[in-house]
């Protein structure tokens, strides 16, 4: 159940838009109308959800994305999330 809250959770606080960022969180309904271009991982970056999604939007620039979707999230010791890239 704790996994589960932190996904959505997580997903809540990725639609928001992070203006200091090229490549923008998107829900599963966005990422309908793009092409899927593969994905990136993040572990171990630090103790807040914007931390996560700094590092993944860093990661998704790098990687020629111009938006992400989170497909998976973890917390215990630390943060680990995975994203979907798109074009």
């Amino acid at each position: 159940m704790n996994t589960k809250t932190n996904i959505v959770a997580l997903s809540l606080l990725s639609m928001l838009s992070f203006g200091s960022f090229a490549a923008t969180s998107i829900n599963a309904d966005q990422a309908q109308e793009r092409q899927t271009i593969g994905t990136v991982s993040v572990s171990q970056i630090g103790s807040t959800p914007m931390d996560m999604n700094q590092q993944l939007s860093k990661k998704a620039d790098e990687q020629g994305a111009s938006a992400y979707r989170i497909i998976e999230a973890r917390t215990g010791g630390s943060w680990h999330a995975t994203a979907e890239l798109y074009k």
